[in-house]
């Protein structure tokens, strides 16, 4: 793995690495080691989220010091502003840090279902702006009348003819009600590329055609509505790899948006260009996920925009943006402890050599024994035949499974000392590396926490938080906890990762998921009802000394079970007749066992870890 695993790339300075542990970037910088050694030696076990509220307010800063710089350097008349997209995460604690930290900003919230149009009522502050997309019905159009009636700046972005009739209705059924603003959402032939491609373009579920924009255009006026339609909208998908399809799909909106003011549309004074700026996943230069700078994004869209309001001849509208991922994204970082490393076994220690071995054991341990960096890749390549030759003997009888382990082990430490001795990174030995990868059993859910994986396979930067002073030789794939195969993040030979051998019966080991702030919570599931992990926020005092807040344990057993729609009253009345009622158990220790099942149905499902003393 690139040195350091790849935090020159991903970690954009919020993390660094001193002496031997990855450090937050702020303040006095402390250990994440050392915030996870606090916490559990607090009580709290499993895998932890922890948040950090000031990466939020450094990427909102960034966003529109940016986007004001490019809007200065062009002279540029329209305004810039920027909304969150609730759908990225709705979490209570990350929702209140943003408000917290975007004050300054005028910094606004963007729904797409009732239940997200209500967090934006009553977590937006009066005059910032509120934005209503997605497929939308009478009732949430009446939410959205009702918020602007409050004095909320809202604007319902229409995605088809039909919910500007249901406006149209609503404002009939009461003329006297405040009318919030009116967008319409544009499907451009135009479109991003990779994973997230497809919410953008001709074929997305989202959007009005040429034909439709017109006679959405045409219903306004006849209904006397165009005093409310005031922002074109637009959006090319997710994680946006590449500038040319921004640029392509900024010609073909500004250009819309300007034939319909020119058509008589005289309130329209905004473009909402969408999401899709993108967030710097990969840990290997050859596995960089974006080809541009958020100063060339900021750019693009302020020149082009202005170039197409100078040769339309209309006035340069105020700019929007929706980018979410890149909002939240780096906020949150998961912390999992390593519960076993399952190669243990291909030790030297595990050998169980006999006074007499078959003659290919003894050559295999002669081959261990001499094995040197010149004669590395020889004794390599007659370790491997002789592999083959002795699971055939086994086959046949021959041997027993005394020889047949002996044999595994010394071609397992005849390979990994081979790899570390040649290191010329040829293809032979990067396929070896499959044959000798260590396999982690991590404490935590693929599917709960990083659901973009296991459904996408999208990377997270990952690396262990300690012993980064000491050179990390395993290649290595992560198992988590749950019951299915597809909980594994296996080992990549284009982007290996490499883990330390470590004693884990003897010593916690950690490894920190980056970028996991976007979508990853909200996707989560609770597959083998594993819950959202334990989530607190990690703040900084006047001294730089970092703390804790809002902390929310991870469900309990009884809880998790509660959310599957069983009670909670039957289980525990259930359990414990059972035990009071089992003749096979003393009455003693009847007791016992049910202040143990309190204490079990009342602790997360996550695993204990016990660490060996003495």
């Amino acid at each position: 793995m690139e040195k350091h695993y790849g935090i020159n790339i991903w970690a954009d300075n919020n993390f660094i690495i001193k002496n031997n542990t990855i450090n937050v970037n702020h303040k006095r910088q402390p250990s994440l080691l050392k915030i996870t050694q606090t916490l559990r030696e607090q009580g709290h076990t499993g895998p932890l989220l922890l948040r950090f509220p000031h990466l939020i307010k450094k990427q909102i800063s960034t966003l529109y010091t940016e986007f004001n710089r490019a809007r200065e350097e062009f002279n540029y008349q329209g305004k810039f502003q920027a909304v969150f997209p609730l759908k990225v995460n709705q979490f209570s604690n990350f929702i209140q840090s943003l408000r917290e930290v975007s004050k300054t900003y005028n910094y606004g919230l963007e729904a797409g279902s009732k239940a997200e149009l209500i967090i934006a009522m009553t977590h937006t502050p009066l005059g910032a702006p509120i934005t209503v997309n997605g497929f939308k019905d009478k009732e949430m159009i009446s939410l959205c009348f009702m918020a602007a009636s409050m004095g909320h700046n809202i604007t319902i972005t229409i995605e088809g003819l039909g919910e500007l009739e249901t406006i149209i209705l609503v404002h009939q059924e009461d003329t006297n009600a405040l009318i919030p603003k009116i967008g319409m959402r544009i499907r451009l032939h135009s479109s991003g590329i990779g994973i997230w491609a497809k919410s953008g373009g001709y074929t997305s579920k989202f959007g009005l055609t040429s034909t439709e924009l017109l006679e959405a255009y045409d219903l306004l006026k006849k209904n006397d509505l165009l005093a409310q339609l005031w922002m074109v909208h637009f959006h090319i998908g997710s994680q946006m790899s590449e500038i040319n399809p921004l640029k392509k799909a900024l010609r073909e909106a500004g250009n819309i948006y300007a034939d319909l003011k020119n058509r008589g549309a005289y309130a329209l004074s905004a473009i909402n260009i969408g999401g899709g700026l993108a967030v710097e996943y990969g840990q290997y230069p050859h596995k960089k996920e974006i080809n541009y700078t958020l100063a060339e994004f900021a750019n693009d869209v302020v020149f082009l925009i202005k170039e197409i309001a100078k040769n339309k001849s209309i006035e340069e509208p105020d700019i929007f943006t929706e980018s979410g991922r890149f909002i939240a994204a780096s906020h949150a970082v998961l912390i999992a402890p390593v519960l076993e490393l399952f190669s243990q076994d291909y030790q030297e220690k595990s050998l169980r050599l006999k006074e007499i071995n078959p003659p290919l054991v003894k050559e295999l341990n002669d081959l261990w024994q001499d094995l040197n960096r010149a004669k590395a890749r020889e004794y390599l390549h007659d370790a491997l035949d002789h592999m083959e030759s002795l699971l055939t003997l086994f086959d046949l009888g021959y041997i027993d499974l005394e020889d047949r382990s002996n044999a595994e082990i010394l071609v397992h430490l005849i390979i990994k000392k081979s790899i570390l001795l040649l290191s010329d990174g040829s293809q032979e030995l990067l396929k070896l590396q499959n044959k000798i990868q260590e396999r982690y059993l991590v404490n935590f859910s693929a599917f709960q926490s990083l659901a973009d994986f296991w459904g996408l396979k999208q990377h997270f930067p990952v690396m262990p938080i300690d012993k980064l002073n000491i050179k990390a030789t395993n290649p290595s794939s992560l198992w988590d906890i749950t019951c299915d195969s597809d909980g594994e993040i296996p080992f990549d030979e284009t982007a290996p990762l490499y883990l330390h051998d470590v004693d884990i019966d003897n010593e916690e080991y950690f490894l920190a998921f980056f970028l996991t702030g976007a979508y990853q919570e909200v996707l989560g599931m609770k597959h083998n009802l594993f819950t959202h992990p334990t989530e607190v926020s990690i703040t900084f005092d006047k001294l730089g000394d970092f703390k804790f807040s809002n902390l929310v344990e991870a469900q309990n057993t009884l809880e998790v079970l509660e959310d599957m729609d069983y009670k909670k009253k039957y289980l525990n009345q259930k359990l414990t007749s059972q035990i009071e009622n089992a003749s096979l158990i003393s009455p003693n220790k009847k007791n016992e066992l049910l202040k143990q099942l309190h204490i079990y149905l009342n602790e997360n499902s996550y695993l204990k870890t016990v660490i060996a003393t003495g």
